[in-house]
């Protein structure tokens, strides 16, 4: 049995008999020297804890010795008083090792004051709460520890575990349904204050509710934000500057495929403009927060669907009659993949601009086939969506690799990459182009200053 789950056991043991389990953990100290008398008879009741649960003989080297306690601090660090002797100290009695909990408090834990001072941890997925800190099933020696590698099967929930988001603010674009909905919901019930940028805002408004029906406590709004019009976007982004708060992670997750013809208000095929040019200005007007909030990442959510088309003419320039063609010339999953592929170029050309000023930004892909919203437009892909559905990812797994992209901390100040289940790959010739992107890049800043006035370039 691992030394973190005895003394789980050991803790319901202790709640089990009615015996106070605050001198397990619930003691902060500055100095190992400071140790209080009254700790005594707690700690006897502990050991007879242990022997109650057939624990107190054991051949680990982590066990301690008759008379010794293990006690961590508020932010985490294990120390170990010796009651025989009346003193702490920072070193394992045995192994003279030094330790630490791992991480922050598991999901769904939180950590709070009663009446009388003390620590108690609550658990709000099982409606319980102890004396007794949860981090002490996972604690680690106090050396580097490698990151820890994920795949197509794990899920957002999974990456963030033990994270506290509680002081970065993420926006989400798109955020009400499908992926963006569980990375919404993620970020939120790991303490982030998440933004919403939807279009529609009852449907905005239903997933906060849905957030916050699940914890009462989680930071979560909705902001109205039509990327199918420029003029929205920069009403957002003014809206969301008067609200004067920092901006860490910014998700540019709205995407619409299969859809019928249609030009947006600002005369652009709204394909193009909603998956990428309304993602392009919302950027540019967000630039001043996200460079004050550094370190600040952007995460583009983009598709392996960037792989089967072009965007360049003869002149190896990026052509907008490819991507806003006429509606003889309009085929919507062509047009789909060409927004894709701006959004890797979109995403590898901002990193080259601003992560000099700490904002890194990155692409990826969420999944194969996934049943989302973004299909909705057309039958036969949504039958087969459908039928693909027993065989692709859950939204909890297709929100991973952005949620990955977006809190890695090997990935801290990294960027111009493209993500699929969580590892980098490599993106198509055309992606990697440096001289498409810097294309694309002008092309965008042409239209989006065709149709305002005063936008600041990055």
């Amino acid at each position: 049995m691992q030394f973190g789950s005895r003394h789980r056991v050991v803790a319901e043991v202790l709640e089990d008999r009615r015996v106070r389990v605050s001198a397990l953990s619930d003691i902060c100290i500055h100095s190992p020297e400071q140790i209080f008398l009254s700790d005594f008879r707690h700690s006897l009741e502990a050991m007879a804890a242990l022997k109650y649960a057939g624990m107190d003989d054991t051949d680990s080297e982590d066990e301690l010795p008759p008379g010794w306690e293990e006690r961590s601090t508020k932010d985490g660090w294990v120390y170990y008083a010796n009651h025989d002797e009346m003193k702490t100290q920072w070193e394992h009695p045995k192994t003279g090792k030094k330790k630490r909990c791992a991480g922050d408090l598991p999901y769904g834990w939180e950590q709070e004051t009663d009446e009388k001072g003390q620590i108690i941890y609550i658990d709000h997925i099982n409606k319980r709460s102890t004396y007794f800190d949860p981090r002490h099933a996972f604690t680690v020696e106090d050396v580097v520890v490698k990151p820890k590698r994920y795949d197509g099967n794990a899920a957002a929930l999974e990456i963030l575990q033990g994270r506290d988001l509680s002081d970065k603010v993420v926006l989400i674009t798109g955020g009400n349904v499908g992926i963006g909905f569980e990375t919404a919901r993620s970020f939120a019930l790991h303490g982030a204050h998440v933004i919403l940028a939807c279009r529609n805002l009852t449907r905005a408004n239903k997933a906060v509710s849905l957030i916050q029906e699940e914890w009462h406590k989680a930071r979560v709004e909705a902001m109205m934000c039509n990327l199918a019009s420029l003029r929205s976007v920069r009403e957002f982004a003014e809206s969301f500057k008067a609200m004067k708060l920092p901006l860490h992670i910014l998700v540019c997750n709205a995407a619409v495929c299969t859809q019928p013809y249609m030009l947006t208000e600002d005369n652009l095929e709204s394909t193009f403009q909603i998956c990428h040019l309304g993602h392009f200005l919302l950027v540019q007007c967000l630039q001043d927060v996200l460079r004050r909030s550094a370190p600040a990442r952007v995460v583009v959510v983009s598709s392996e669907s960037h792989r089967f088309t072009d965007l360049l003419d003869s002149c190896g320039k990026v052509d907008l009659v490819l991507l806003s063609p006429s509606k003889k010339d309009y085929w919507s999953m062509l047009a789909y993949n060409r927004a894709k592929l701006c959004n890797i170029l979109f995403s590898n050309e901002l990193h080259r601009r601003l992560s000099p000023y700490g904002v890194t930004s990155n692409a990826l892909h969420p999944g194969n086939m996934m049943y989302t919203s973004i299909h909705r437009s057309w039958w036969l892909m949504t039958f087969l969506f459908t039928l693909a559905r027993p065989f692709t990812k859950s939204m909890q797994q297709g929100a991973a690799t952005t949620v990955y992209c977006a809190v890695a901390p090997e990935l801290e100040g990294l960027g111009g990459m493209y993500f699929n289940n969580c590892f980098r790959c490599q993106t198509s010739a055309q992606a990697q182009d440096p001289s498409s992107a810097t294309s694309l890049w002008e092309l965008s800043e042409r239209l989006v200053a065709e149709r305002s006035v005063g936008i600041q370039a990055l």
